[in-house]
C-alpha cells in the first residue's frame, strides 16, 4: 500500500504541486487563483486526446440511436442477439461505448492529486519541490483579491455546480423520443435526466466542504469542457450539412 501511495505521489501529486508553485511564481501578484486556472488548462490539454475522443464518441452514439432502437425492437425477445448486433454496429461506426469510463478513470487520479495539493498549504509541502522550482516569497491566496482560496466559497461552489449543469446538459441533451421501447431503457433515461440536476447540487455541497481552490479547478475544467464540446458539436453539424 505504501508503495502505491508513493508512486501516486511521484506520478501525480508532486508534479502537479511543483507546476502550481512554479505558475504561482509567474503570475501577477503571485495570484494562486490565476495559477490554478492556468494549471487546469494545462491539465486539460494533456488529457485532451482522451476527452476529445470521448466527446466524438458521444456524438456518434447519438447519431446511431435510431439504429440501436431498431435492433432492440427487431430482437426484443433475444437479449444476446441485441448485444451482438449492437456491438457490431459500434464496431462498424468506430464507436467505443467504454470511452466515457476511460475518461473518468483518467480524471479521477488527477482530481485526487489536486485535492491533496490544495488541501495542504504550499509552505508546508515545500519539501516536495524539485530543485529547480523556487518557492515564491509571497503567495496571494485571495483570487483577484476577492476570494480566499484556502476556505470554502459559496460563489465559487455555485459556479462549479452551474458549470457542471451546463456541461452535463451539453453532454446529455434532452431526448426527442416521446416513449422508450423497454423498461430498462426508460429507467436509464430517467436516471440520466435526474443526474443532470442531482450531480450539480452534489458538486455544490462538496465544494462548500473544501477549500475554494478545488472548486475553482472544477469550474475552470467544466468551462473548458463546455467550450470543447461546443466546438466539436459545431464542427460535426457543419460536416453533416456538407454531406447533405
Amino acid at each position: 500500500m505504501d508503495t502505491i501511495l508513493s508512486l501516486f505521489h511521484t506520478i501525480f501529486s508532486q508534479p502537479l504541486f511543483n507546476a502550481l508553485v512554479f505558475l504561482t511564481g509567474q503570475m501577477p501578484f503571485h495570484d494562486l487563483g490565476l495559477a490554478i486556472i492556468i494549471l487546469t488548462i494545462l491539465v486539460r490539454f494533456i488529457i485532451f486526446p482522451f476527452t476529445h475522443r470521448s466527446i466524438v464518441t458521444q456524438i456518434q452514439m447519438r447519431k446511431i440511436e435510431p439504429e440501436i432502437k431498431k435492433i432492440r425492437e427487431t430482437h426484443k425477445n433475444n437479449q444476446q442477439e441485441i448485444a451482438q448486433k449492437t456491438m457490431a454496429l459500434y464496431k462498424a461506426h468506430g464507436v467505443s461505448p467504454f470511452s466515457g469510463c476511460l475518461m473518468l478513470l483518467i480524471q479521477f487520479p488527477v482530481l485526487i492529486a489536486l485535492y491533496t495539493v490544495f488541501i495542504n498549504s504550499i509552505p508546508d509541502s515545500a519539501h516536495t519541490l524539485y530543485s529547480f522550482v523556487i518557492l515564491p516569497e509571497m503567495i496571494n491566496v485571495h483570487f483577484l483579491s476577492l476570494v480566499n482560496l484556502t476556505k470554502a466559497s459559496f460563489v465559487i461552489a455555485f459556479l462549479a455546480g452551474l458549470s457542471q449543469f451546463i456541461q452535463m446538459r451539453l453532454a446529455i441533451p434532452p431526448s426527442t423520443e416521446k416513449k422508450t421501447t423497454n423498461a430498462s431503457e426508460d429507467i436509464t433515461k430517467r436516471f440520466m435526466k435526474q443526474a443532470q440536476y442531482i450531480f450539480p447540487v452534489f458538486i455544490i455541497v462538496i465544494s462548500l466542504r473544501f477549500p475554494a481552490a478545488l472548486a475553482l479547478y472544477w469550474t475552470t475544467s467544466n468551462i473548458f469542457a463546455i467550450l470543447h464540446e461546443g466546438v466539436v458539436r459545431k464542427r460535426a453539424f457543419v460536416l453533416a450539412k456538407a454531406k447533405e
